[in-house]
């Protein structure tokens, strides 16, 4: 058989999604693990490695089949030397993970940004390659944005192009000038939420998470969602502000870049769009100036966790077109 797949695999804070994609571009074949951070980067790269030779043998295929494997990083990292530089949530910093993955199997590696990789696969798969300006910021673990100018993604000086998540704000979501000040990561992601409510519970806050938070329990994004659902004021209240946090930023950033379109992604948006979008949106028209708000469309991707799976696709095609 010839090279008729592509592995997407998108590492993530939580978890590892591995995908099988074949020549039509469907997904036949998916495994998930969860993310175990405590045996360091070589810990994650048995796990990757492991999922993809899992993958190869679960569909009675060989190396020989495969194309390559396109690789999500929730990180800053070098698209064409594979050399992570920091990746905060996983504890890495300055490691070669395309090297490390090449030692443990004879496929091409790719390797790129988580959010690039996703904003890669929304351009191709969600707009057909017809966006120009987009701005994509995915709101899980942590908070990354991919940008994209003149239909082509812009990776930046040092490949830092993106890190939306450690621009400074303060508790209303402006840029911050003052000393109390924190990033935007810290203040509307999925984590930093989770604290917050945590924080306010055992403050004495009543909540109807104070029985999961009492046994230890994550509160993850659909146990937030049903805390939504029901009411309760303190999870409102919290989600109610990291969505403004959200919009505030976009706004600020639209003002200065210009952008057509706006997409959001991740476990948050994902879970709660119908309450938190319209607050972004809300928040964003206040903060941005006229003209360039009102050519944006602001919408959630529709990809869900495949966008960065999809993506693997579109970076292969960009791999395969400068090297072959």
């Amino acid at each position: 058989m010839p090279q008729e797949f592509i592995i997407s695999v998108d590492l993530g804070g939580t978890k590892i999604l591995t995908a099988l994609i074949d020549k039509e571009n469907n997904i036949i074949s998916r495994i998930k693990i969860p993310t175990t951070l405590n045996k360091g980067a070589d810990g994650l790269v048995d796990a990757i490695s492991s999922s993809i030779a899992a993958i190869i043998r679960d569909n009675k295929l060989s190396e020989k089949n495969i194309k390559a494997v396109a690789l999500g990083v929730p990180g800053t990292v070098n698209p064409f030397t594979g050399i992570i530089d920091t990746a905060p949530n996983l504890g890495i910093n300055n490691f070669n993970i395309k090297d490390a993955l090449s030692s443990r199997t004879s496929l091409p590696i790719l390797v790129e940004n988580d959010v690039n990789l996703a904003g890669l696969g929304i351009k191709k798969f969600e707009f057909h390659d017809k966006i120009k300006n987009m701005l994509v910021v995915f709101i899980g673990t942590g908070i990354g944005g991919a940008l994209f100018f003149d239909g082509k993604i812009y990776r930046g000086s040092s490949f830092y192009a993106g890190e939306i998540g450690h621009m400074l704000v303060d508790k209303k979501g402006t840029l911050a000038t003052k000393p109390r000040r924190r990033t935007f990561e810290k203040t509307a992601s999925r984590t930093a939420i989770e604290e917050t409510i945590i924080k306010e519970i055992r403050r004495g806050k009543n909540s109807i998470l104070k029985s999961h938070v009492e046994t230890g329990k994550k509160l993850k994004s659909k146990m937030l969602l049903e805390a939504l659902k029901k009411q309760d004021k303190l999870t409102v209240k919290v989600l109610s502000r990291a969505a403004t946090v959200t919009g505030t930023v976009l706004g600020s950033l639209t003002t200065l870049l210009n952008f057509d379109t706006i997409v959001l992604g991740g476990g948050v948006v994902e879970a709660m769009e119908d309450f938190w979008l319209p607050i972004v949106k809300a928040s964003f028209y206040n903060s941005v100036l006229q003209s360039p708000g009102k050519v944006v469309e602001i919408k959630a991707t529709k990809l869900g966790d495949d966008a960065a799976i999809y993506g693997g696709i579109a970076l292969t095609e960009e791999f395969m077109k400068k090297f072959n």
